[in-house]
C-alpha cells in the first residue's frame, strides 16, 4: 500500500537524488521530481517526473502550488524552504539539515547578509557551499528516513 505522504524534490541541482529514491521505495512514498530541464528518473510506479517551463521560479512555484501536506519538500534553496514551510510542509536541505519554523527565519537573513557581501566584493570574492560530502550525503538518508516516520506516525 502506497503511503499518502509525498516527497517533492526541487530536482535541477539535487545531488541526492538516487538517496531519496532508495528511501522512498522503502517507505512506499510518492517522489515527484520537479525541474526546469527533463532529467532522467528510473521507470517506477512511484516516481513521477514534472518539467516545468525555464521562466524565472518556475520549479519553485510549481512545488509551492502543490506542497505536499503530509509530505517533504526537498530543497536548497532557502526562499523556496521558507514558502513550503508556510504551506505546512516538512523542509530537508540535501545535506540533511531539516528548515523548521524556528531556523528559517535566521536562514533566510544569513542569505541576505551574504548576497549583500557578494555584491559589495565584485568579482573577487569566490565562494558558495562547501563540497557535498559522504557525511552530507548520510546525513541526508538518515534524515528523511526519520521525517517520514515522524510524518507516517502522525498520519495515523
Amino acid at each position: 500500500m502506497t503511503s499518502p505522504i509525498r516527497i517533492l524534490v526541487d530536482a535541477d541541482a539535487c545531488p541526492v537524488k538516487e538517496e531519496i529514491y532508495k528511501v522512498a521505495f522503502r517507505h512506499q512514498v510518492a517522489v515527484v521530481i520537479v525541474s526546469n530541464r527533463p532529467l532522467r528518473v528510473p521507470d517506477h510506479p512511484l516516481i513521477e517526473r514534472v518539467v516545468v517551463g525555464d521562466a524565472f521560479d518556475a520549479a519553485d512555484d510549481w512545488i509551492v502550488a502543490h506542497c505536499p501536506v503530509p509530505g517533504i519538500v526537498v530543497t536548497a534553496d532557502i526562499l523556496l524552504a521558507d514558502r513550503c514551510l508556510k504551506g505546512g510542509a516538512a523542509v530537508l536541505a540535501p545535506n540533511g539539515r531539516p528548515f523548521t519554523e524556528n531556523s528559517i527565519g535566521g536562514a533566510v537573513a544569513m542569505r541576505a547578509i551574504m548576497a549583500d557581501l557578494r555584491a559589495g566584493a565584485g568579482s573577487e570574492t569566490a565562494g558558495g557551499p562547501p563540497p557535498f560530502s559522504k557525511t552530507d550525503r548520510s546525513r541526508f538518508l538518515s534524515a528523511l528516513d526519520e521525517q517520514l516516520v515522524r510524518l507516517a506516525r502522525a498520519a495515523r
